[in-house]
């Protein structure tokens, strides 16, 4: 007698799983939830917080019954509307977990860098500011936890592996002598246009005053040093800041400054090795966004008279364009 109410009930419990396996969950719409390390149990309590699944005594048994297609992942996962105790217990055995992404955009500065990876909620730790132009700037992708020194390190190792091959790809005769010449002339090329055709014409000039010891009088620098490295002016440069006796002032100093002023993306680095064929040595802005080249004094002062001719109020003349 009581084997037959013990196999009655086994079996009134076995087909109540089976309607629980593949039944419809609760969840409304697609979400990411954070299954904690602590077994099953511990899934469960999060998966039934979250609204992913009704009943966690099935989910605990289904989960048992089941566990030679594979052990439950600790990690953040997405889980589709109406995603059944199956589908669930597939995603926690073999899906991807949720990738975030942080992306950091050409010309950032490194304090830029690191407060933009402090802003990151899905990272964790806290982030040194690193060396001013060793990070790449491009898109990371991390799953939730992963620590903001790894996520700087992959950029890191991304920004030596980018300047090696530009360097390695270099024309030759450059007026460089090592890969941080090449990284340092790349941040100031990055900072001074954001077109990219412009990008091998702005190096060119700036390599061409290099090779006659002109200063390079590159007005990105100057507000650098205004800025005290953050790279944001709260005005527009003037004289106080081009009289500014700083290493990073090349309006005051011959050659390249002693560091990077920004990370600069792989276009600016490429350009920097492989400067545009040109004998031109100004530029200025030419009112669309560009810039207007000329190899002259005279082409230049003509350059700059038509530019200020684009302007509503004419610059100061600390800001006047000179280079």
């Amino acid at each position: 007698m009581w084997f037959a109410v013990l196999g009655g009930a086994a079996v009134a419990t076995g087909l109540w799983l089976r309607g629980q396996w593949d039944k419809p969950g609760p969840l409304p719409q697609t979400k990411a939830v954070v299954v904690p390390h602590g077994g099953t149990a511990a899934a469960a309590a999060a998966l039934k917080s979250s609204g992913v699944i009704e009943n966690v005594n099935a989910f605990e048994a289904l989960s048992w019954l089941t566990f030679f297609d594979g052990s439950i992942r600790a990690a953040e996962f997405s889980f589709p509307p109406k995603a059944s105790i199956a589908d669930v217990l597939a995603i926690l055995r073999t899906a991807r977990p949720v990738e975030h992404r942080i992306t950091i955009v050409e010309g950032l500065t490194a304090k830029q860098i690191a407060a933009l990876l402090m802003a990151a909620e899905a990272a964790s730790g806290p982030v040194e500011v690193p060396p001013e132009g060793s990070a790449l700037p491009q898109t990371y992708e991390f799953e939730r936890g992963m620590s903001r020194e790894a996520i700087l390190g992959r950029a890191r190792a991304a920004m030596d592996k980018e300047l090696a091959a530009a360097w390695s790809a270099r024309a030759p005769n450059l007026p460089l002598t090592s890969p941080r010449d090449l990284l340092i002339l790349a941040s100031i090329v990055e900072r001074e246009t954001a077109k990219a055709e412009e990008r091998p014409h702005v190096a060119a000039v700036y390599l061409n005053r290099l090779r006659m010891g002109m200063k390079l009088q590159a007005d990105p620098t100057v507000a650098y040093a205004a800025s005290g490295g953050s790279g944001v002016l709260d005005h527009k440069l003037n004289r106080a800041d081009l009289d500014r006796d700083d290493p990073y002032n090349t309006y005051k100093r011959t050659g390249l400054p002693p560091g990077p002023i920004c990370s600069p993306g792989v276009a600016s680095l490429r350009a920097a090795g492989r400067p545009m064929n040109s004998d031109d040595l100004y530029f200025v802005a030419d009112g669309t966004g560009g810039h207007a080249f000329a190899k002259t004094v005279e082409a230049h002062t003509r350059n700059v008279a038509r530019w200020r001719g684009t302007q509503l109020v004419e610059p100061e003349p600390a800001a006047a364009p000179v280079r």
